[in-house]
């Protein structure tokens, strides 16, 4: 099954947020985060996807979120597109 790490963000009056996750759906996942019963951190806000990832293993998926939610310099760059 396929599973993909993906980075949303959101612009709010407290300005520029991130989050990052990983999931087998990311369509659906999505759609739970911007519905409010998504992670508790990704509640009240309206989300965008900036980037996504696909993997074969989800060990493969779950590293790889682990090393972006470190990577402060990858997810700045991404919000510039908000």
């Amino acid at each position: 099954m396929a599973c993909f790490v993906y980075v949303l963000g959101c612009r709010d009056k407290a300005g520029v947020r991130t989050y990052v996750g990983w999931t087998t759906n990311l369509d659906q996942r999505l759609a739970r985060h911007n519905a409010g019963s998504g992670a508790k951190a990704t509640r009240g806000r309206v989300w965008a996807l900036l980037y996504a990832e696909r993997f074969d293993f989800r060990h493969e998926a779950m590293s790889r979120e682990w090393h972006i939610k470190r990577d402060r310099k990858l997810r700045k760059a991404l919000v510039a597109w908000l």
